[in-house]
């Protein structure tokens, strides 16, 4: 499973982060910063449910 970002939409929210903190986060300045872009079948769900919970649909699950 691969995690794409589309950093144009991206807008810093943090609802990932909420949904799948193992793979998501946000710096000091609210960026999001993915800490595993290719996360294992077991956190399927959790990735799932943070690109559900982003408003700007800026997560997309490949793979």
């Amino acid at each position: 499973m691969r995690v794409e970002v589309d950093w144009a939409r991206c807008d810093g929210n943090g609802a990932c982060v909420v949904e799948a903190p193992e793979v998501f986060d946000l710096d000091d300045d609210d960026a999001l910063v993915v800490l595993d872009p290719e996360p294992s079948t077991a956190l399927r769900d959790k990735v799932s449910a943070a690109a559900s919970a982003c408003p700007k649909r800026a997560l997309t699950i490949g793979g």
